[in-house]
């Protein structure tokens, strides 16, 4: 697991001469689940937690404890409302934005499965998705629905106020990259363990991470 702590530096989106948020935004990963595990692309289909899962999402409580949360929003998905109720966040809504990337024809099939068929090293940062069951999204897609959900809590945050989001790997990792203002896909260099939680804020009028992928406490 990795875990880092960076020195609070910024906030998305600040214009000279209107306030710096100096609310806090609390993400946190679903727990391990089976597909995960494998890793296996695990876009929309819901799959529970393990029993591994749902312990340490239990012993993650004690890392938001030092929160008061003025709204909790979470992916409609199984394993992310779960995580939310073992962690103990009460009052949740379900935020069909933060839904995980739906992975299309990729979805349940492992990165080495899918680079042994197409005959190169495939990356779904670089490369996407194909249509399968679901018609599948382009990062670019995935980046525009988490964009919306920073917008719908930016007042929140702005009036001083913490909002925790419970959701999924990688659409996590591109709702970060869409909060310091770089490329979607950054997301591919920001590793996010299962039942993680990370911070982010600013410094000053620049968006930062305040805290990354921090595990469950043993």
């Amino acid at each position: 697991m990795t875990e880092t702590t960076v020195t609070r530096t910024g906030a998305p989106g600040a214009q000279p001469g209107r306030p710096v948020p100096e609310g806090r935004l609390v993400l946190m990963r679903h727990g391990e689940t089976e597909w995960s595990k494998a890793m296996r692309h695990t876009g929309l289909s819901d799959i529970p937690l393990t029993a591994a899962g749902e312990e340490a999402a239990r012993r993650s409580a004690v890392l938001l404890e030092e929160f008061d949360f003025a709204l909790v929003l979470t992916s409609p998905l199984e394993r992310a409302r779960r995580t939310a109720e073992l962690v103990g966040l009460t009052g949740t809504q379900v935020d069909a934005d933060l839904v995980e990337w739906d992975y299309g024809g990729y979805e349940g099939r492992t990165t080495a499965e899918i680079r042994e068929e197409l005959g190169y090293d495939w990356t779904v940062w670089q490369d996407g998705v194909v249509p399968g069951d679901t018609p599948g999204e382009s990062i670019e897609q995935v980046a525009a629905r988490v964009r919306t959900v920073i917008d719908r809590v930016m007042p929140l945050l702005v009036d001083g106020k913490d909002v925790a989001l419970v959701g999924h790997g990688h659409t996590t990792r591109i709702l970060t990259s869409v909060w310091l203002r770089t490329e979607p896909r950054f997301g591919a260099q920001l590793e996010l363990d299962a039942g993680s939680v990370s911070v982010l804020g600013y410094e000053r009028r620049s968006p930062s991470i305040q805290r990354w992928n921090q595990p469950a406490p043993h």
